[in-house]
Parts: C-alpha cells; structure tokens; sequence
C-alpha cells in the first residue's frame, strides 16, 4: 500500500467542536496533565503520515501518547496499521488510532475513552487474529478512561447505524493468472457464481471505500444469487474487502475482471479474478467454452 497517497475522510467539526467545549468547561489541568504537555511539541502533521493526514485538524503532539519520541518513528509505526484501515473493520478505527499517534495539539493529552478501544478492538481484533497478530497491549482498552472522564468517545451509533460492521474473514484474493482454460473453466465450475465486471475508482488519492462496480455485468454463473441481487451484493463486496478489490486493481483506475466465488451467510466471497483483455486468451476461450456447455 502506498502511504503517501492515502488518504482518509476527515473527522466532523461536531468532535472537535465537543472536544473544545470539554476543555472551556473542564477544570485547570492536573500535574500529570501538566507534565505531559510541558513535555512535548506542538508539529504540523506530515503529508507522509498517510493515517492522520487530512484528519481535520492539522497539529499534534509529539512525544504521543505511545511514546515515539520523533515524527520518524510516528509515521514508521502508523504506517502498520494502513493495511487494517483499508479492511474497514470499524468505522472509528482512524478516530481511535491517531488520538493516539497523533493527539490533538490543545491544552492536555485527551486520550481516547475505553468504550471507544472496546469497539474498536472487538471489531478489528477477529481480523488481526487472521493474519497471526493478537491485539497488542499497548492497546488494553483498560488503560483508557471510563466514559464519564474527558476522553474521546465513540463517535458512530453501532445501534442506529445501517452500516453493517465487516465479520473476520482470512480471505485474501489476488489477481490470478490465466494459466490454462481447463484450469480456468475448472474454477469457474466450482465456485457458486462467475460474473464479468467492471471496477472503477472514485478517488484516486484514497483506498477506503473508494471502489465502483459499473451497472452492466456479464453474469455467467449466478449459482443461488438471484440476477436481480448481484450487483448490490458485489457492490456491497466492493465496499467491505476494500483491500481484496486493492489487490485485485493493482494500481490502475479502472478494469474489467472475470470472478468468482462462494456465497455464505447471504454475503458473497471472491476466490478468483482474472483480468479480461485481449492477450488473455486462455480466459476468453474458457469463457466461451462454459457459454457453450449452458446451451446443451
């Protein structure tokens, strides 16, 4: 993933607004409060540090709230966390992690309250678990405040919110190559559906939730789905594996691609993906070999 061009939406002015009025209205700081900030700097935030850049405010502290010491080491551990971010685990991920790496240049340290850490943590960890990596105790949600305390708090409603939170999947796709059209035929036989698409990316300086799916596809094997289903179900694909669409594009803005794969639990799974164009001639004739065998 390239860090320096992504790029993220911006916190609403309704929690930095709640944030300022927390310290017009809260008492003079305390000696802890007092150390911490007599400690540390006021700087810009880089353009490099692809997780907090663009955040909606511009200044941060340094040494953070996880003790890196310079931006260096602030954009070198951020960075980590890019590949988690573009799963989309929980919408208030970013929230979470730059009051963190990169607080909020006012008055005191504002940490982050510890409803905020549970939600985040319990929607991301299962995902971090896939790949071998436990949620790391610098991030023991116990270490935060409780939410009566200034902190800052979760900002989406889990309760009200249409957004469905993504489940913990150890998928990965990638592009496959088109080695033989027996090999290609024999995937498409054996995943639930096989649709002809095209992708496109909105906003090429962003990776999250940056993805359209053009409204004409190709349906070739739509296996349970209903056709009237698919594209809102792929659309939806596109929306929550922001990482698999990724590396399916590899970079380009826009593509048309053969895929395939399962459905589970109403939600679909893309296993393959091979990009059609004209040198790929071993997609086209398995393609076209599946197209024949439907008319027998």
């Amino acid at each position: 993933m390239d860090a320096a061009n992504c790029r993220f939406p911006k916190l609403s002015m309704q929690w930095l607004l709640a944030v300022s009025m927390y310290l017009l209205t809260w008492g003079s700081p305390g000696v802890h409060g007092y150390l911490l900030r007599s400690s540390s700097r006021c700087m810009l935030i880089p353009r490099s540090m692809a997780l907090c850049y663009d955040i909606g405010y511009s200044e941060m502290r340094i040494p953070n709230l996880l003790e890196h010491e310079t931006m260096a080491e602030v954009i070198q551990q951020s960075s980590s966390w890019l590949p988690l971010l573009a799963r989309e685990c929980h919408p208030d991920a970013r929230i979470f992690l730059c009051s963190l790496f990169a607080p909020i240049c006012l008055d005191r340290f504002i940490y982050p309250c510890r409803s905020l850490c549970e939600a985040v943590r319990n929607s991301c960890a299962p995902i971090m678990a896939c790949y071998g990596y436990p949620w790391p105790e610098i991030l023991n949600c116990n270490k935060f405040p409780v939410d009566h305390n200034l902190c800052i708090s979760t900002i989406t409603d889990e309760t009200t919110s249409s957004r469905r939170m993504p489940q913990a999947s150890c998928r990965d796709c990638e592009l496959e190559e088109a080695s033989t059209a027996k090999e290609i035929l024999e995937n498409i036989c054996a995943n639930d559906f096989t649709v002809k698409i095209r992708i496109s990316r909105k906003n090429t300086t962003s990776t999250i939730s940056a993805f359209d799916l053009d409204s004409k596809l190709e349906v070739l094997k739509h296996g349970p789905l209903l056709r009237v289903e698919i594209h809102p179900k792929l659309q939806h694909w596109l929306d929550l594996d922001a990482t698999c669409v990724h590396n399916i594009m590899r970079g380009t803005h826009t593509g048309v691609y053969v895929i395939s794969g399962e459905v589970q639990n109403d939600k679909v799974f893309v296993n393959k993906a091979y990009a059609w164009h004209k040198k790929n001639r071993n997609l086209q004739l398995a393609v076209r070999r599946f197209q024949q065998s439907l008319l027998y």
